[in-house]
């Protein structure tokens, strides 16, 4: 594996591999790596020639600066695990690398009702954000394919809305939800956790497949309020938002017959700490 930390290196690189006819998988992502990660990793080394994985902690997807000075970053660890896992290219840029005219959106995305619900919502900007740095991510390393993971299951609509609108040539690949053995969804906030918080934050995946079950004999609303309920009984997690929605718009459902595949999208704050998770209801 090689480390690139330049634009003008990465390109040369991607250059190279693409006129000699290589296919290139793509792995964004903000570095402290995990399993979850490290499932999208294994699978874009066994579809491709080439995989890229990228380690930048993207600021214009932060609406909150706490949130991005507290992100956790590991970028030795990180390079040891995509080393180990058979990657060709760690590409870890410093933010003026990748914004030499400065961290600010120059550019709004068209990116559906998608990006307006949820998470963009309660992060107003965040989806543009992170439009902003998938699609830069996607001029330079031109891959065939880019790996995403289920848990940013908004995060996934957004994107190929995003690819839509622009023209870009490439398949989004999905990947489910990587779990700890006791049902928390892998995630790099997950760190920041206490021993006291990671002892509970499991409840929240507990509260929805509870949610799943409950939900087969009461409707949508009584099955949204259950769930809720569950999650705020724990000391130490309140509910930011839970909605029951259509996979394919992200708005939300009123009865389960609206339609053919609905899922539940969580946001929970542990402490300080704001976890995502979701899980299918039909």
């Amino acid at each position: 594996m090689i480390i690139i930390k330049t634009v003008s290196e990465l390109e040369a690189y991607v250059g190279r591999e693409r006129n000699n006819g290589r296919s290139i998988g793509l792995v964004p992502t903000m570095g402290a790596l995990h399993a979850g990660h490290l499932s999208l990793v294994e699978r874009a080394v066994k579809e491709n020639d080439d995989v890229i994985v990228s380690v930048f902690v993207n600021p214009t997807q932060f609406n909150n600066p706490t949130d991005l000075a507290t992100y956790p970053r590991t970028e030795e660890e990180d390079c040891r695990l995509l080393a180990k896992a058979g990657v060709s290219v760690a590409f870890v840029p410093t933010v003026e690398e990748m914004y030499p005219s400065g961290a600010v959106r120059v550019k709004e995305f068209r990116l559906g009702t998608a990006a307006e619900v949820m998470e963009g919502k309660f992060r107003p900007g965040h989806f543009q954000g992170v439009a902003q740095i998938v699609c830069r991510l996607f001029e330079l390393c031109r891959p065939t394919r880019a790996y995403f993971g289920e848990k940013d299951f908004q995060q996934i609509a957004v994107i190929r809305n995003m690819v839509e609108s622009e023209g870009i040539d490439v398949d989004i690949v999905s990947c489910p939800i990587k779990r700890a053995d006791d049902g928390l969804a892998l995630s790099s906030r997950n760190a920041l956790l206490t021993p006291e918080q990671r002892a509970i934050a499991p409840e929240i995946y507990k509260a929805l497949k509870t949610g799943v079950e409950y939900s087969k004999d009461h409707g949508v609303k009584e099955t949204h309020d259950k769930v809720v309920a569950l999650v705020d009984a724990n000391d130490g997690l309140q509910t930011e938002y839970f909605e029951i929605v259509d996979a394919r718009t992200l708005l939300p459902v009123e009865e389960w017959e609206e339609s053919p595949e609905v899922v539940g999208c969580i946001t929970v704050f542990c402490g300080k700490v704001r976890l995502i998770d979701n899980i299918k209801f039909r």
